[in-house]
């Protein structure tokens, strides 16, 4: 039996079941589809499509997606959703992801996909989560629109289940549960070296009777896990405390393959990190307002909120059609306007602003005294983020 292809009942009519996916790798899927869309009325009319129960089953297989949906003016249509499989290097160098860290396997199992994990990915050249124009909507209805209604409609249930099994993803992008499980069981089965030399026919009973030398001794653990080390002349204990702190905060990022930081993005990272620490009073001190404001932007949502605050990027128009279209639907009966430059985006005539994030999420700001500031964690629907900014 193969989980090649996997087939998924209807959901029926869903009426009052809320947001549209609530994992945020399911809204980065739904992002890929609107931040593409150029007619906002078709994904309106996709959503009620949707929750109205007219997807039929959805089967899912290696780089396609394929379920008929019904109209309240025909169909059925066979519509589709297309996305590229990973390359096998692809597929190598993110099973290795996975297999250099044993929680990741842990959280895949329990249904979930670490953030960290698809960002190391990224890091290393595998973008798992589909971006801006990478899905692929193909529908028989006569309908021009890109993605028309039924398509967005199959869309949006496909960001359930998701939800539910984030190995739908995995299949997607070309493997499937079992084949993913057993390439990552080989990758962690241990691994026996024989050795060679004088030792090589040493009885087993003489090997255990051998002396085991004594580890030097590190001190009392806490219940944290670190060494208890004593103050030394001139250096508190605290500073002990600090360095095992940063250098296992340092050895994760090593591990999870992120990309080496300049010394004034660590220092950032210090200060964000350890805010309560001698080191990072000193280095906010030193630094300024631009440094400070640089630490909030880390502390928020780390590198990545870093690069939106100290960088610029042109996004495509459709992500900022769809800005402009979350701000009109959360200001309601307010007469508002979003003015933008480039990635930056103004609500006229406010201390209220979004960036766009080249990770598909929207980094909220505030002004204040003439200076924006970051105010929050980001969003992959600008519609939520404007929601908390103008409330």
């Amino acid at each position: 039996m193969t989980d090649d292809v996997r087939g998924f009942p209807a959901f029926g009519a869903q009426p009052g079941r809320g947001p549209f996916a609530r994992s945020w790798w399911g809204r980065a899927w739904i992002s890929a589809m609107e931040d593409t869309a150029l007619d906002l009325r078709q994904l309106k009319q996709g959503r009620k499509y949707a929750t109205a129960g007219l997807v039929g089953p959805i089967a899912v297989g290696p780089g396609r997606i394929a379920a008929q949906v019904d109209d309240v003016d025909g169909g059925p249509y066979q519509t589709r959703l297309r996305l590229a499989e990973l390359s096998e290097v692809d597929w190598e160098r993110f099973l290795d992801r996975v297999a250099s860290r044993a929680g990741h396997l842990a959280a895949l199992l329990d249904r979930d996909m670490p953030h960290d994990l698809v960002e190391a990915a990224d890091d290393a050249g595998v973008h798992l989560l589909p971006g801006i124009g990478d899905l692929d909507p193909e529908c028989d209805c006569p309908g021009w629109e890109l993605p028309c209604r039924h398509a967005a409609a199959l869309s949006f249930q496909v960001s359930w289940l998701l939800d539910a099994d984030p190995f739908v993803l995995l299949l997607i992008r070309g493997k499937g549960e079992r084949e993913v499980l057993d390439e990552l069981q080989r990758r962690n089965a241990p691994r026996f070296v024989r050795t060679t030399g004088a030792d090589e026919d040493v009885p087993v009973s003489d090997a255990f009777a051998r002396t085991i030398p004594v580890m030097p001794d590190l001190g009392a653990f806490t219940p944290s896990g670190r060494p208890e080390v004593p103050a030394a002349p001139g250096i508190p204990a605290e500073s002990f405390v600090f360095l095992a702190d940063n250098a296992a905060a340092a050895a994760e990022a090593l591990l999870s393959g992120a990309p080496r930081l300049n010394r004034r993005q660590d220092a950032v990272r210090l200060a964000a990190t350890f805010p309560g620490t001698e080191a990072a009073a000193r280095l906010r001190e030193d630094a300024g307002a631009d440094f400070a404001r640089a630490v909030a932007a880390w502390t928020y949502a780390g590198r990545g909120g870093l690069d939106v605050l100290e960088s610029t990027w042109s996004p495509p128009k459709p992500v900022l059609a769809r800005a402009r279209a979350a701000l009109a639907e959360a200001a309601e009966d307010r007469d508002v306007v979003l003015e933008f430059d480039r990635n930056r985006g103004t609500v006229a005539g406010t201390d209220v602003q979004l960036r766009a994030g080249r990770d598909g999420r929207w980094y909220p700001y505030r002004a204040e005294d003439g200076v924006w500031w970051p105010s929050g964690s980001p969003e992959t629907d600008p519609g939520v983020a404007f929601s908390a900014l103008l409330a």
